[in-house]
């Protein structure tokens, strides 16, 4: 069975203490994460960052030490997968996760892709200035038209539709309260989520023209394998294409549903996380349960990560 792999890059709210510990015992992934020069674009030193939880999900790190993890890892993947199977079939990353998937498929220098996380992340908290106190919060039981018409009720909005009765919803916080409270009342679930903007949401439009200008100055590639946008669920053909599209998911929700939708249409038969945590996996998983789903977090060493997907080869 030849091996039609997904490399999956998550979002914000799984970073840990211990996040780069695996990262650090692989020669590749370590210098990797020297060049990145990740500790330069923390407010604290990395040490204190990883031992503070406050500092470790404030979203100014937390966006290029998600990043950096992500991009160290696939230093120490890419040779051995490529050797394995070639190269991914698809690529696609969830919220922050896109800018990590966009240097997987070559579109985005990685060094830079670390950097860029780092400007983005200041240009969303100070948007996130004008109107403080906001944020995200998961919804699951309930139909998606009827949370999200709860939601324009209270003046918040749709951030990540992740399922048929599963989603994210950001917003000012009092808004997300009142939402919960009427959704709670209907018998849903609900969840605030450790991120302190409202990521994916008209909210973010003072962040879209400095991040566009961000973007403007680089200079990117087309990508290698497909490369799933976000916003659309679909393929991105060229340079300009992702430029204008990763400006668009800072203000319009993710259709992460669509995306998984898009790696079972292309014939993915496995995919691997690249961690921290195993929630895009878990996701894939469960709506697509013939795709073999792994997260990298789930292993002790990357040549366990090897082994297992040289076994999804057999």
């Amino acid at each position: 069975m030849s091996l039609r792999l997904a490399i999956l890059c998550p979002g914000q709210g799984a970073q840990h203490a211990g996040m780069f510990d695996l990262l650090r015992n692989d020669p590749l992934a370590s210098t990797f994460l020297t060049q990145s020069g990740l500790s330069s674009h923390l407010q604290a030193p990395m040490e204190t960052v990883l031992s503070d939880p406050a500092q470790l999900f404030a979203n100014r790190n937390a966006q290029p030490l998600i990043v950096a993890a992500q991009l160290a890892a696939w230093q120490a993947l890419r040779e051995p997968l490529a050797d394995l199977a070639g190269a991914p079939l698809v690529v696609a990353g969830y919220s922050v996760g896109e800018l990590a998937a966009y240097a997987v498929a070559g579109v985005i220098d990685p060094v830079e892709s670390v950097a860029l996380a780092a400007r983005r992340a200041t240009a969303m908290t100070e948007a996130a200035s004008v109107q403080p106190a906001q944020g995200l919060m998961s919804i699951g039981g309930l139909p998606l038209s009827v949370a999200q018409q709860c939601l324009v009720n209270h003046a918040a909005y749709v951030a990540i539709v992740t399922g048929e009765d599963t989603l994210i919803a950001g917003g000012a916080g009092t808004a997300l309260q009142a939402a919960a409270d009427e959704l709670a009342a209907a018998g849903a679930r609900t969840s605030a989520l450790p991120v302190g903007l409202a990521s994916h949401t008209p909210l973010m439009q003072a962040a879209t023209g400095i991040f566009a200008a961000e973007l403007a100055a680089l200079q990117l590639g087309s990508p290698g394998p497909a490369l799933l946008a976000g916003v659309t669920g679909q393929a991105i053909t060229d340079a300009a294409q992702a430029q204008a599209l990763l400006v668009r998911q800072l203000v319009e929700p993710i259709q992460w549903a669509g995306c998984m939708d898009a790696m079972a249409e292309r014939g993915v038969t496995v995919a691997l996380e690249l961690g921290p945590g195993a929630a895009l996996s878990r996701m894939l998983r469960e709506r697509h349960p013939q795709i073999a789903c792994r997260s990298l977090a789930d292993f002790r060493t990357i040549s366990g990560a090897l082994a297992w997907l040289g076994r999804q080869t057999d």
